[in-house]
């Protein structure tokens, strides 16, 4: 799965796309790296990544700054 499909995922929302945050993907798997403002923007990527279809899981590796 290529991760272009997770990172417009994520550039669509609207609290989300002005952060930066990396997406890296293979078989299935998600691994979320950067920085985002608050916790909550962290558990927002992890949720919004996993929604999209063919993510089996997502490591969010991304930091509170």
């Amino acid at each position: 799965m290529p991760p272009g499909r997770v990172k417009t995922a994520i550039l669509q929302d609207p609290d989300l796309k002005v952060l930066s945050i990396n997406v890296t993907t293979f078989k299935g798997k998600v691994q979320l790296s950067g920085f985002v403002d608050t916790a909550e923007l962290k558990t927002k990527a992890g949720k919004v990544a996993a929604s999209v279809e063919g993510v089996r899981a997502v490591e969010n590796d991304l930091e509170v700054k």
